[in-house]
């Protein structure tokens, strides 16, 4: 990849080992990603903001990331902050992919908001189509083994003329 990444990393805040380990991996193959969202590296000793503040913050964090990549875990679909980081990263035009967390199952399912607004879902191990991705490279969906996904919707490409 070579150059630097600007990337929200949205995830159920009990994944956030997976999230530290997926940035070490993409960080040892090469890949200097900068990443906006907030985790366990971020967390300062105050209190927690109102909602209103994280709901300003957030965007203002999704606007800046040129690409917004959700780890998918087994319990991220429970998760209201992750389909709001979801739709604003939909609202503002932002590419969605979704990486699965080490370890999951096929039966692992996927944020309501990522069902509507997502991309490419990838396996955890496929960290040379991430960087494809990132790079705005089209994949083909995938299963949390790696393997080939159907679509969840049929979409149909336009090319508009002037």
């Amino acid at each position: 990849m070579g150059s630097q990444s600007n990337v929200f990393i949205s995830h159920y805040g009990e994944d956030d080992s997976s999230l530290q380990s997926l940035r070490q991996r993409l960080k040892k193959a090469g890949h200097d990603i900068r990443n906006s969202s907030i985790d366990s590296t971020k967390h300062h000793n105050q209190e927690r903001p109102s909602d209103a503040v994280v709901e300003r913050l957030l965007r203002a964090r999704i606007h800046w990331a040129g690409t917004f990549i959700c780890l998918i875990g087994e319990k991220t679909h429970t998760r209201p902050w992750v389909d709001y980081e979801i739709k604003q990263a939909h609202l503002k035009g932002k590419q969605i992919i979704g990486i699965y967390k080490h370890g999951c199952t096929n039966s692992v399912e996927l944020p309501d908001n990522f069902k509507r607004y997502g991309g490419s879902t990838l396996g955890s191990n496929s960290l040379d189509k991430l960087s494809d991705v990132i790079s705005g490279k089209t994949t083909p969906l995938e299963k949390p083994d790696g393997t080939q996904n159907e679509s969840l919707f049929t979409v149909k490409r336009i090319i508009c003329k002037r």
